[in-house]
């Protein structure tokens, strides 16, 4: 950097309340500390008090004395997503700012906003980033108000244990959901047990909660980003490679795209040219592990509906090989009965789980961030192998029988394959 940005440290309180009533959340013990001269970061800490289990997003407005600052969100990491209550911290990048550059801020502060987390999030692809009314969200008053449409709450039992959850179902009757919309449901962060051995124990945790795509990408929303048309408008995008929805849409390799070491996308792949229309800049695939926690939904079973593990059991027909009564309502796969496809379908017409995701089971496989390895990375926020041949892909097809459309199971394709049962799914990972 040419200008050295300087802050004089300060600190303040606060105590901003949510709503009218006493025990609404608040924030209160909020400081601002520049980690100045060894560091450009700024230290905001501050104290959430708020029910036992409530969760709350933090929207922090920044601010030199009395002017507003223009700041984007990526340059905020830390708790600003699904807080709990207690003494929390949020961290500032000037660097990545438009003010590094500008001379001295002489009086930087803050502005910390506690609000309700929505369910879902709508974005318009018709309109372009910052337009009125491109993005917005539905809470879970208004749903189970009836001001979207039809909705359940807690559908998925897993092994006769309620997960609890509200799912709004009349997402998948509109089309304009599936074409000129976007609609992605918030799923919080949080540990679970990947792959097909289910004992109980997390081997995963993801400390990031995301927005997932409700349906998989459809031809039409394609077409709104790719400036593209044809297709069957609601059916699901597929014959299309990692290359072109990351890198080259020549469907070729650019070196300067390269998972996990970066995060960057080609400016002129699908999802540089959603980030660039949307203006967010989070928008990706999910990686394995991302996947495989939004496939199951809190589920330990197979498949997502949370019925006894059948797949060991063998307690329908062909030990899940071929057929299974339950993927039947759930996916779409070869043997589908009583109708078996014999192309990928239009989204949103099987049964959702238990976050409101349709088609992770069957229909396209969805491409993931992960390189193939001989077994799927675990830990924390996992990134799959370093390197490798071939990417990961995950979910199963409408043209595998069903023991490959179970939740753990893992398969694989080179980076340039456009095979006509391959799509994706995105997510946007929160900060």
């Amino acid at each position: 950097m040419k200008t050295a940005m300087k802050m004089i440290l300060g600190s303040f309180a606060a105590c901003l309340a949510f709503g009218a009533m006493a025990d609404a959340p608040a924030i209160s013990q909020v400081t601002v500390r520049q980690r100045w001269p060894w560091s450009r970061l700024v230290d905001i800490d501050y104290v959430l008090g708020c029910g036992e289990g409530e969760s709350v997003d933090v929207a922090v407005t920044a601010y030199n004395g009395t002017d507003v600052l223009n700041v984007p969100l990526a340059s905020f990491v830390g708790d600003l997503y699904g807080v709990t209550q207690g003494l929390r911290h949020i961290v500032w990048d000037p660097t990545v700012t438009a003010y590094t550059n500008r001379g001295v801020l002489q009086a930087f502060n803050v502005a910390l906003t506690p609000s309700v987390p929505p369910l879902y999030m709508i974005v318009d692809l018709t309109k372009d980033a910052g337009a009125d009314g491109q993005i917005e969200y539905v809470y879970e008053d208004a749903l189970t108000n009836g001001l979207w449409g039809a909705w359940v709450r807690n559908p998925v039992t897993n092994n006769s244990e309620v997960i609890e959850s509200v799912v709004w179902t009349g997402v998948a009757s509109n089309d304009l959901y599936k074409t000129d919309k976007l609609v992605l449901r918030r799923v919080p962060a949080d540990s679970f047990q990947m792959g097909d051995t289910q004992n109980g124990t997390p081997n995963v945790t993801l400390t990031k909660g995301m927005y997932a795509g409700v349906f998989e990408v459809t031809q039409k929303q394609w077409n709104h980003v790719m400036g593209t048309t044809g297709g069957t408008a609601t059916q699901a995008k597929h014959t299309i490679s990692y290359y072109e929805i990351r890198e080259y849409p020549a469907n070729t390799d650019d070196p300067a795209v390269d998972w996990p070491s970066n995060k960057t996308v080609n400016a002129g792949s699908f999802m540089g040219r959603l980030r660039a229309k949307t203006g967010i800049s989070e928008f990706d695939l999910p990686t394995e592990a991302q996947w495989e926690y939004l496939c199951r939904a809190g589920t330990t079973t197979v498949f997502n509906d949370g019925n006894a593990d059948v797949y060991y059991t063998g307690s329908v027909t062909n030990n899940n090989g071929n057929t299974n009564e339950y993927l039947n309502a759930l996916g779409w796969y070869k043997y589908n009965e009583p109708t078996p496809p014999t192309a990928a379908q239009p989204v949103g017409g099987k049964r959702p789980n238990a976050w409101g995701l349709y088609d992770t089971h069957g229909n396209v496989w969805e491409w993931c961030l992960d390189w193939y390895g001989t077994s799927a990375e675990l830990g924390t926020d996992p990134d799959g192998a370093v390197s490798g041949s071939s990417r990961v892909i995950r979910g199963g097809s409408w043209f595998i029988t069903a023991s490959y459309c179970r939740s753990a199971n893992r398969d694989y394709y080179s980076p340039s394959s456009r095979n006509f049962n391959i799509g994706f799914r995105l997510v946007r990972t929160l900060p």
